[in-house]
């Protein structure tokens, strides 16, 4: 009996890792990067280097943004400054809304951490090979901002 037992929880054991596992297969790249102390300075810019070697496929690309129950404020915007391989430069204001007109944090998470995923491009599409940088910066009009924990970065491949 025991045997049976075993096996049995062993198999779902399996059946849960291929889930997750196959859930996730169209991400590129997925980092977060933690802010000291959960204080965001308006010089601390968090930098993302992705190389990108599929030019055909289309993509989806997020900011991902983790804050605690002490962050002030309902959104936070944020700069981002994307440099291709050739160099160039484009720079993008985002809002991100993380709470509601209530004052209900989105995202998800337990206790006073939560974790939003914001969609910033549907259907981009990488048109040179090689290295891009994402730099975030926050661009409240604080110096130091408190509670924001880490920000990320997610690009996924979009498979039809």
């Amino acid at each position: 009996m025991n045997n049976i037992k075993s096996f049995i929880i062993l198999l779902l054991a399996g059946f849960i890792t291929v889930s997750i596992v196959s859930c996730d297969q169209n991400r590129v790249y997925d980092k977060f990067k933690d802010i000291k102390g959960g204080i965001w300075n308006k010089s601390e810019i968090m930098k993302f280097e992705v190389q990108i070697d599929d030019t055909v496929s289309y993509h989806n690309f997020f900011i991902n943004v983790r804050n605690s129950g002490n962050y002030k404020y309902c959104n936070l915007y944020i700069f981002l400054n994307t440099i291709r391989p050739d160099r160039k430069v484009s720079r993008d204001t985002i809002d991100c809304l993380l709470a509601n007109d209530m004052g209900k944090w989105l995202g998800k998470g337990l206790g006073d951490r939560k974790d939003c995923r914001f969609l910033l491009k549907r259907g981009l599409r990488f048109h040179q090979k090689g290295i891009y940088s994402f730099e975030l910066e926050q661009a409240m009009r604080v110096d130091n901002l408190e509670g924001i924990e880490s920000v990320g970065v997610r690009i996924e491949k979009i498979i039809k």
